[in-house]
């Protein structure tokens, strides 16, 4: 009977030892040992500086604004100079002082060697939910692991690059001001990471194409009723458009702040009150416009036995992602909803850079 952990298990633990600030060794051509920016300590940073030349990693797009030159397309790798401490790390990571400390080189870039290992990291930290930069040192293959999470790259890559199954946990009837009688469907990855919901009003018609929403946790805009976005109109205004019809489907998915999670949203949110647009604000935190993974709705549709929807959706992206992933949309109902003088500008940029039909 084997007792010891999954690749899948494996990752779970390296993400919850990142977070922790707790290194992770990660094995292919070379080993390294890295770990998160956000979680690392003075400690352990003198610990990984007596085991050899620290690098620094960061995305092409925080190097971007750093303005160093990207050399391993998606990424990019610093030497860290040897009087650098955390605070210099830091400011590397988090882009709060920018504006006010806006030159932090001269940069060493590294090109030699590939950059694989370095890349498999910075996909650990995103997944994890911490900001995407890694302190990283080359050791050698046989270094004692002291207990540390020890992932090999041929075993890593194939669980880093596709959707978590998922699994329905429990079910029940509740009844929604919104939408009326309904059902609630509690589905849990396999990886770990957090539970998505189904919401079912009525009994939707599975040999039909089905009203159906995709929506993203906000939890500002969801529970705190924020003006910055249009969230929470579109989730009230989706089940109520649901309800009206006595049918439809709609997806809770646990992607906060466009997959980056609820701490790094806010960091964006911060950076807005600095004058950039949402969009700016997620290259300045080294993300993409958007990390959210669509995949699930196509997923959890289908689980549910639903093969063609009626979308309520302005975003575009959400319909490609659906029919490249089996869902047919058979149309798009707009959802517009929510604008107020407070979230123009967020609304503007979403049509003007992320092609949102507003």
């Amino acid at each position: 009977m084997w007792l010891g952990l999954s690749i899948v298990e494996q990752l779970t633990r390296a993400r919850g030892d990142l977070r922790m600030g707790v290194p992770v060794m990660l094995t292919g051509q070379s080993t390294l040992l890295v770990v998160a920016i956000e979680a690392l300590n003075e400690e352990r940073l003198t610990a990984l500086r007596s085991l050899g030349p620290l690098q620094l990693v960061l995305t092409a797009r925080r190097a971007e604004t750093l303005k160093i030159p990207v050399y391993d397309g998606d990424l990019v790798r610093l030497a860290v100079p040897d009087d650098a401490g955390m605070t210099w790390l830091r400011a590397m990571a988090d882009p709060a002082d920018d504006l006010r400390i806006p030159m932090k080189g001269p940069f060493q870039t590294l090109r030699s060697g590939t950059a694989e290992l370095h890349r498999a990291a910075i996909q650990l930290v995103k997944s994890a939910a911490l900001l995407p930069a890694v302190l990283a040192v080359q050791v050698p293959p046989d270094m004692p692991t002291a207990g540390l999470t020890r992932l090999s790259l041929p075993a890593i890559l194939p669980e880093l690059e596709r959707a978590s199954p998922l699994h329905p946990v429990s079910a029940a009837r509740l009844p929604m001001a919104a939408a009326g009688a309904g059902r609630v469907h509690v589905l849990r990855p396999e990886d770990g990471g957090p539970e998505h919901y189904a919401i079912e009003v009525g009994r939707p018609d599975r040999s039909a194409p089905v009203l159906a929403r995709l929506h993203s946790a906000c939890f500002t805009g969801d529970v705190l009723g924020s003006l910055k976005c249009d969230c929470g109109p579109q989730l009230h205004a989706a089940l109520a458009q649901m309800g009206a019809a006595s049918s439809g489907v709609l997806l809770y998915l646990n992607q906060e702040g466009r997959g980056i999670g609820l701490a790094n949203k806010m960091r964006a949110y911060s950076l807005q009150d600095q004058g950039f647009d949402t969009v700016e604000a997620n290259h300045r935190l080294g993300f993409e416009d958007d990390e959210r993974d669509f995949r699930l709705g196509a997923d959890i549709l289908r689980g549910l036995g639903f093969s063609a929807v009626r979308l309520l959706t302005n975003n575009p992206a959400k319909i490609a992602m659906m029919e490249a992933n089996g869902i047919t949309v058979t149309e798009r109902v707009p959802l517009l909803v929510g604008k107020t003088e407070q979230n123009a500008g967020y609304l503007a940029t979403k049509a003007a850079k992320s092609g949102h039909l507003i």
